[in-house]
This record gives structure tokens, C-alpha cells and sequence, in this order.
């Protein structure tokens, strides 16, 4: 990975939030709301959480240099659409994606876990 990991966060969250607005508009021109759910993980594990940590690592960067960063960036990059494509498929009936959408949340929770160790591990005061 090249360049500032808590910039490429912080603009990978400017990417979530866009989407996670299209996605509330789209509901909202149409009167369905079944996709809320979407919408809130799209703000929140996007937007909001991928916004903080790009600011924390901007923000402390011996823990943005760790090892530990870079597999919890990979982890929530490839585990977050994932979930949210899986989360969007079972809402919409299809059942058969939940085993999928289980693997997809432990991946991205382990990718907070890592984010966890890496905090307490290498944020020094």
C-alpha cells in the first residue's frame, strides 16, 4: 500500500458517505425503506468509523506504520462490501447468503479487533 494510510481511509470514507446519502435518497424517492438497515452500517462502518480511524492514524502515526494497520485496513476494505451486498440480499428475501454475511461480519469485526490490539499496543503517551 502506497502513501498515507489515514488519508486513503479518510477518502475511502468520502466515498461511503456518498453512497450511503445516494442510498437514503434512493429510499426516500421511492417510499421504501427496507433497506435502512444498509443505510445506517453504510454511515456508520463507512463513513463515521472508517473517517475516525483515518484520523486517528493521521493523527498518531506510529500506530498508522504497524503491521497491524495494514491488515486491519485490508480486512475492512474487503469484509465491509461484502457485508453490506450480503446484508442487502438477505433483507431482500434471500436467505441462503446469511453463512456469508456471518463470515463477512467476523471479518470486519476482526478487522476492529486488530484495530484494538493495534491501540494498545503501539499508541504510546
Amino acid at each position: 500500500m502506497q502513501g498515507n494510510i489515514g488519508i486513503i481511509w479518510i477518502k475511502i470514507a468520502a466515498v461511503y458517505i456518498v453512497l450511503g446519502i445516494g442510498l437514503g435518497i434512493y429510499m426516500g424517492v421511492n417510499e421504501n425503506f427496507a433497506l435502512h438497515p444498509v443505510h445506517a452500517h453504510v454511515n456508520l462502518l463507512g463513513w463515521v468509523s472508517m473517517a475516525l480511524i483515518g484520523l486517528i492514524y493521521q493523527q498518531f502515526p506510529l500506530i498508522a506504520q504497524s503491521g497491524l494497520s495494514r491488515a486491519q485496513f485490508w480486512l475492512h476494505q474487503l469484509g465491509l462490501p461484502v457485508q453490506m451486498l450480503m446484508l442487502t440480499l438477505l433483507i431482500q428475501g434471500n436467505t441462503a447468503v446469511g453463512p456469508v454475511l456471518g463470515i463477512a461480519d467476523i471479518v470486519v469485526g476482526a478487522a476492529f479487533l486488530l484495530f484494538l490490539v493495534n491501540v494498545f499496543r503501539n499508541l504510546k503517551a
